[in-house]
């Protein structure tokens, strides 16, 4: 084979994520001989999960990151990195951003990249959701409804395994599940309560892409064994990841190559065919440029990533970037609004327990501004709250210690007697998208490849704040009703990008003029080139998005290829 064919491809897919992994089992189960491109360095399921098996006194430090070595991770380590997952991390000193206002960009640059490290809960969006810009007057309309995705999430759920509990609710509709994990006693409890002196507020389990039962397709996944040790690789293959899953089971099919440690800088322009011809690549190890042809594009590598690409794919028919005469790329960065919450004790369930570590919380679905019934406030759209209760180690720690210092056995059995009940839960919001969040490319700071810095001007706003203060005050009261007692609300004021849920930098939509995709996540300006990560989102509903990223991903393909043997792209 010579060089030139090496080169060729049907098709090209930037990312190896959650997206990026969908792109190419999909691609290459339809026949389609796949590039997967990916800027960081390869990893492998299980052979590079270095402290799947570490107890905390097998790390040095107890698993904490020395200060000399944080100092190379000066924004990933706002998000709390450890000895136990750092590696998943990006070095922020190999490839940096800037920020005007506070935005915590949070990265896994390697192959699998954040769906080795993602919280995994799986929700789908709603009418609620897609119909929301349009009926309020916000941003541009969804050019989708559920209707068009219902199916595509049926089909990404079946394979990846959603454990949660059918609840029948139109605004967060249920998904093909797997038996849920459990309640604990004051989870059950709570539940209760509300249900009983609140209307329409529900608490359930989370919704997680965890195998609970039986198997799922890809490097032998088994059923979850509660250890919760998810961010430093599960060996079990019990949760979605890209390189368990789709990534080792694209590559069945003969028809992947992988290629890790390779940056995509722009894609290539054919004007005369008015199509993409291909993408530019810098070698990551030796900077070496490689130009790699395609007959069509899917990029999947991070809202932000992403859209970079498209600004950087300039040329005389695009100026601007790549599908930028609308103007859009890059603005209406939205996220999901955290870090304020509420805690509190409870007396009583003292001879219960519960077994094994779930890697779970519980879940309260929305319950603002559902429909014209719904109670007046003075935001809009809604939240949704995540957390769970425990039981503290060791009973009266401090005071055995500091009151009476027993030894021995007496002092053994007594730090080994649990503490009392807990319950803490952090609210989870939606964020409207606005024109003027953004970010820009600054090429007058290049980095070692040559490329130019990120630069985000992005910021909650007033609508979010209000939303923030309504989701203390009713966690309180619903903590409040349930007996809890020393009932605490906290803010740690997290700014926008700490959700890690980044989206709507080339959003989807019906016109042209206002928007970057069309229904298919296809460019309307250049039809074999596609965006399925959350720079697509027109709006970002107040549920975790990656299950939405994912089903639209495997139905862009099922389009493009389509696309391909009509020879219309």
């Amino acid at each position: 084979m010579n060089v030139l064919d090496q080169n060729n491809f049907d098709a090209i897919v930037v990312g190896s994520g959650v997206s990026g992994g969908w792109a190419a089992k999909e691609l290459c189960e339809k026949g389609l001989k796949t590039l997967v491109l990916e800027r960081g360095r390869m990893v492998k399921h299980i052979e590079d999960y270095p402290t799947m098996n570490l107890d905390p006194w097998d790390m040095k430090h107890g698993g904490a990151t020395p200060h000399e070595i944080k100092e190379k991770y000066t924004k990933q380590k706002r998000w709390g990195i450890n000895e136990g997952n750092r590696h998943f991390y990006n070095n922020d000193q190999e490839h940096d951003y800037d920020e005007i206002k506070p935005f915590d960009w949070i990265r896994g640059k390697q192959v699998g990249g954040r769906s080795l490290i993602w919280g995994r809960q799986t929700y789908r969006l709603s009418d609620l959701d897609f119909e929301a810009n349009i009926k309020e007057g916000i941003g541009i309309d969804w050019p989708i409804r559920y209707k068009d995705i219902a199916p595509w999430y049926s089909y990404v759920e079946n394979h990846i395994g959603v454990s949660g509990e059918a609840m029948g609710l139109s605004h967060l509709p249920d998904s093909e599940f797997l038996k849920p994990m459990e309640l604990n006693c004051v989870e059950k409890h709570l539940r209760n309560s509300i249900s009983k002196k609140f209307k329409n507020r529900y608490l359930t389990i989370g919704r997680v892409a965890h195998i609970t039962e039986g198997t799922k397709p890809g490097l032998g996944r088994i059923e979850c064994q509660h250890r919760n040790r998810c961010s430093r690789g599960c060996p079990f293959g019990s949760y979605y990841s890209s390189i368990s899953s789709t990534l080792p089971i694209a590559e069945a099919t003969g028809n992947m190559t992988l290629r890790a440690d390779s940056i995509v800088s722009e894609i290539v322009y054919d004007k005369k065919t008015k199509k993409a011809s291909g993408v530019r690549v810098i070698d990551a190890i030796t900077k070496e440029t490689t130009e790699y042809k395609a007959k069509v594009i899917f990029l999947c590598a991070s809202a932000m990533a992403s859209t970079a690409i498209l600004m950087q794919s300039k040329s005389d028919a695009f100026p601007n970037g790549m599908g930028n005469r609308s103007g859009e790329l890059g603005h209406n960065i939205m996220d999901h609004q955290l870090g304020a919450g509420v805690s509190g004790s409870i007396d009583g369930f003292l001879d219960k327990y519960y077994i094994g570590r779930r890697p779970n919380g519980v879940y309260i679905p929305r319950f603002r501004n559902l429909n014209k019934n719904s109670e007046k406030v003075d935001f809009l759209r809604g939240y949704g709250y995540q957390g769970g209760a425990s039981r503290a180690t060791g009973n009266n720690w401090t005071n055995t210690v500091a009151e009476y210092a027993p030894y021995g056995k007496e002092f053994k059995d007594e730090i080994l007697n649990p503490g009392g009940w807990s319950f803490g839960m952090g609210g989870f919001g939606e964020v409207l998208p606005y024109h003027e969040n953004h970010f820009f490319l600054n090429y007058d700071k290049l980095d070692q490849y040559g490329l130019p810095t990120i630069v985000f001007d992005a910021e909650f706003k007033e609508n979010e704040k209000i939303m923030k203060k309504d989701w203390l005050i009713q966690g309180q009261e619903m903590l409040d009703a349930a007996g809890f007692k020393n009932i605490r609300s906290y803010d740690s004021n997290a700014p926008i990008g700490k959700g890690i849920h980044e989206m709507g930098t080339a959003r989807m939509g019906r016109d042209p003029k206002t928007s970057v995709l069309n229904k298919n996540n296809q460019l309307h300006e250049v039809d074999n080139v596609f965006v399925t990560d959350g720079a697509c989102m027109t709006s970002a509903g107040n549920q975790n998005p990656s299950l939405t990223y994912m089903a639209l991903t495997a139905r862009a393909v099922n389009f493009a290829v389509d696309e391909l043997k009509k020879k219309n792209i």
